[in-house]
């Protein structure tokens, strides 16, 4: 696995932009859209969940980086951000009992398929009835570019991600080529699958 401290030491700066993922912008801008809690999943140095508790939600957040976690709380305190953060490799971490969230979200959370698995049940056992959870991650498919991991066993397909989340009601399910343009790390044509469904 990476060494996610080590990544996180040698770019201040941050890993992927400052600014948030652009799906999740996507998914907030939606008419039906009106959650009010949020839980995110392998979170980095904070920069999608700060976004959103700016816009008043209530937001947790894991990440397995000490220094990562470290610097969100700089960013968040001088974003007068208020996030509740917790440094936990998703392998092993637990929601807080009796604890669910109207949102989940897992961006680019990449790794092997124990790990992704592992990941998406925690996300859906976390969601409360009626929550939404939002995915988005490098395909297996990779036809352009050379964005995200080489390996396609630690990337995702829509049947992985549906077959891990029961019961759950489609809102959008694509895989597709984008453009990003999210800091050194994620800029350039990729393959991408972007999954939104509803837990009944």
């Amino acid at each position: 696995m990476p060494d996610w401290d080590e990544k996180y030491r040698a770019a201040p700066a941050g890993l992927f932009g400052p600014g948030p993922n652009e799906y999740l912008r996507e998914v907030v801008a939606r008419s039906d859209f009106a959650a009010r809690s949020a839980l995110f999943l392998a979170d980095g140095d904070g920069r999608n969940s700060r976004w959103l508790a700016k816009r008043g939600l209530a937001v947790a957040a894991v990440d397995i980086s000490d220094v990562a976690t470290r610097n969100a709380h700089a960013l968040d305190a001088a974003a007068a951000a208020t996030v509740a953060r917790t440094v936990a490799d998703i392998e092993t971490w637990q929601p807080p009992a009796g604890r669910r969230y109207d949102a989940v979200f897992i961006l680019y959370l990449q790794g092997p398929a124990a790990l992704r698995s592992r990941a998406l049940r925690l996300g859906w056992q976390a969601l409360a009835s009626g929550g939404w959870i939002v995915i988005e991650g490098f395909a297996k498919a990779q036809t352009c570019g050379a964005v995200g991991p080489p390996s396609p066993d630690h990337r995702y397909d829509l049947d992985e991600i549906a077959g891990a989340l029961p019961g759950h009601r489609v809102v959008e399910a694509l895989a597709g080529r984008v453009r990003l343009n999210e800091g050194a790390r994620h800029r350039g044509e990729a393959e991408v699958v972007r999954f939104v469904g509803r837990k009944p």
